[in-house]
């Protein structure tokens, strides 16, 4: 039965008597995957100006509720129905019409159910990393409409391409464990390509040096960002084997050796850290790994992480040399970290670390299959090609339709997205701020002294009186 049969005749669960463990632990790591999108939000708040902050918490869940409708409509079908070409599934599960108990395209353990699930947040973990090109200049509504057709046209064709069993790199074979093509190198390449097609922010061509306004929440989004991403590894085997376990501890061996490798080019360039430093480290080492999780040992996972760090990290001046204002560095953490991962993937998979769940032989250029490597290279090509390009069609598009503009005038720019797209909300208190101000000017009246705006330096709380006031 394509459901699983009619659960008001047969025990559909019947199927997975003693086997339960697989789908109760992948359902789990969707769980803790979701925490990546909100961990996302709160690394670009923590990475944007003040002003601008709230955008990107309240684009986070827009994008969980958006691309959740896509997933449902068409979005599962398109890139995990079993019937296709190599390059894109069909409508045959179009609403979600009998995703239910059967075995999933995936796995003969996991139901079709759980496997939308999981595959849901990370269609929402990738376009949620792609908002970011629009760093602090991209209007909301057009952001989401964007979102809702890259997900349709970029991100389920290449889920396919990847993890369906009909589609062309599965059978390649290339080799990609939890997402370096699907999530990182498309959301990369789509991130640039939304960055150009907006152009660059005000304060970028005036040579404004930018500084995060919240360290704190660059810190705290950091941290869900790796809790769910053992989820985002741990559960890309589709079982409960030892694979599994192994993608997990690699997971956050490469996130260690990621911060270590990245702290260690700060301090050799500055002579010091910096904790967003240490955050970006982190989120290159799991970028790194992503392919590789379930295909290489622990101290592969080590030099995957380490590696992938490096390079990031010394691609510092990359937005100059391209000429692309890519405020949050979406291209360089998940473009190149993505390619980086794929490349190491062909070089380090060993079939003694797939076979551990028991079904799996894949091998890299460490076991002698040195061919793996060209074929993790056409991925990347493919890939990088087909999300660039189309991303960059889709957004010229959406920018000539009426109404959806994609990038907000030059004073709201100035402003802030917070003032502009939302009504009696920022981030933070203002009040005292306020207050303070309404202070400051009564007290000034006959003065010349000028009064700092809201999101200025500071207010001029003390003034020192004239030599007449102290001898009156």
């Amino acid at each position: 039965m394509p459901n699983g049969g009619d659960p008001t005749v047969v025990d559909v669960n019947a199927i997975y008597a003693g086997f339960e463990f697989h789908y109760t632990y992948l359902i789990f790591c969707g769980f803790i995957v979701w925490l990546i999108i909100p961990g996302i939000g709160l690394l670009y708040g923590g990475l944007s100006h003040r002003k601008s902050a709230l955008a990107m918490l309240f684009q986070s869940l827009a994008v969980a509720a958006v691309t959740t409708f896509q997933w449902i409509f068409w979005g599962y079908s398109l890139a995990f129905s079993r019937t296709g070409s190599a390059f894109i599934g069909d409508l045959s599960n179009f609403g979600l019409k009998n995703v239910t108990a059967a075995p999933s395209v995936g796995s003969a353990v996991i139901p079709d159910i759980v496997l939308c699930f999981y595959e849901l947040v990370f269609c929402a973990c990738t376009v949620m990393i792609v908002v970011g090109g629009a760093f602090e200049r991209g209007r909301i509504i057009p952001s989401v409409v964007f979102g809702f057709f890259f997900a349709t046209i970029v991100y389920c064709p290449i889920a396919y391409w990847t993890w369906n069993p009909n589609g062309w790199l599965f059978n390649l074979p290339s080799l990609d464990f939890a997402g370096g093509g699907p999530v990182h190198i498309t959301s990369g390449w789509a991130g640039l390509a939304y960055a150009l097609v907006l152009g660059k922010r005000r304060r970028h061509v005036q040579g404004i040096k930018h500084k995060p306004h919240n360290v704190n929440l660059v810190f705290l989004g950091t941290c869900f960002i790796w809790f769910g991403w053992f989820g985002f590894n741990g559960g890309s085997a589709l079982n409960a084997t030892i694979r599994s376990m192994m993608a997990a501890f690699n997971t956050n061996v490469a996130a260690s050796m990621g911060v270590i490798g990245w702290c260690m080019v700060d301090y050799i360039r500055y002579r010091k850290f910096s904790l967003i430093g240490a955050c970006e480290g982190a989120v290159a080492g799991l970028v790194g790994i992503t392919p590789a999780a379930g295909y290489v040992g622990v101290w592969c996972a080590a030099v995957i992480g380490f590696v992938t760090a490096i390079v990031c990290s010394s691609l510092k001046d990359l937005n100059k040399w391209i000429g692309i204002d890519d405020g949050l560095e979406v291209f360089k953490l998940h473009g190149v970290g993505g390619m980086v991962g794929s490349f190491l993937t062909g070089v380090f998979a060993t079939a003694s670390v797939s076979a551990l769940d028991g079904i799996t032989l894949a091998s890299g250029g460490i076991d002698g299959n040195g061919v793996q490597i060209g074929k993790q290279f056409a991925e990347i090509t493919a890939i990088s090609a087909y999300s660039f390009t189309v991303s960059c069609i889709l957004l010229l598009i959406l920018k000539y339709i009426p109404g959806m503009h994609l990038r907000v005038t030059e004073e709201v720019e100035i402003m802030g997205m917070d003032l502009d797209q939302f009504y009696e909300e920022e981030v933070g208190d203002w009040s005292m701020f306020n207050h303070v101000q309404g202070v400051v000017e009564s007290s000034q009246l006959n003065s010349s002294a000028p009064v700092s705006p809201p999101n200025g330096p500071s207010y001029e709380l003390h003034k020192e009186p004239t030599h007449t006031e102290k001898h009156a």
